[in-house]
């Protein structure tokens, strides 16, 4: 099948951090003052599913507190540990994964073209300013500013709005199963999942890409 646009997703599926977090997490500790507990691989084992986009502060906080109670630390704040944590991140530190130039590319060729992230503009244009991405797509869509975001329909068809087409004609590229591919399937859109190693269950995309190579070949 062809298509007439192709949406991506952007973190995780464009674009990546570069940015040393253990660094951000040990400086956290500082600003806020406090002896530093635990490593950053024992608060990702400790969040509670994908982060909030809309709360990252509350999201990270959570997962601080469940740290604090394991190491018995009743004189951490945990949600200004993750205020600090998230002052720390510089969002403009991200690089294109591999692969995403040609990606673009064979998307341009293809049609029309878009960026839908979950994020707020205030976050994620840093991102998109920072690799010129801007400039590569036909629109940027955050549905951080919307009322809804993914994977609830509107953001898709916001988009589509935006490039004046029909869903059954658009390819949407992501990394989640819970919001890209339920989001794209509630829109009507093809579903094209960048797979992590855990495998599409029990989401059915009608395309499994192991990386952004594999997207070209599908777009011929």
């Amino acid at each position: 099948m062809t298509f007439d646009a192709v949406l991506f997703d952007l973190d995780g599926t464009l674009v990546g951090p570069t940015q040393d977090i253990a660094t951000v997490y040990e400086r956290a500790f500082e600003r806020v003052g406090v002896e530093r507990f635990a490593e950053p691989p024992e608060l990702w084992a400790v969040l509670d599913g994908p982060p909030d986009p809309a709360d990252q502060v509350g999201y990270l906080g959570a997962g601080f507190a469940r740290l604090a109670a394991q190491h018995g630390r009743r004189d951490v704040d945990p949600l200004a540990l993750a205020e600090a944590f998230v002052e720390g991140i510089d969002n403009t530190q991200v690089t294109l994964h591999s692969g995403a130039e040609r990606a673009l590319s064979a998307a341009r060729a293809a049609g029309a073209t878009a960026v839908l992230t979950n994020g707020p503009e205030a976050r994620q244009a840093d991102k998109v300013g920072a690799v010129d991405l801007d400039s590569r797509v036909d629109t940027v869509v955050y549905a951080g500013d919307m009322a809804r975001r993914k994977p609830h329909a509107a953001p898709f068809e916001a988009t589509l709005s935006a490039l004046d087409v029909a869903p059954d004609r658009a390819l949407y590229v992501g990394d989640s199963l819970g919001y890209d591919v339920a989001g794209a399937h509630n829109a009507g859109l093809t579903a094209a999942y960048l797979d992590d190693g855990d495998g599409p269950a029990p989401y059915r995309p009608e395309h499994v890409l192991e990386s952004l190579a594999d997207l070209p070949p599908l777009l011929e």
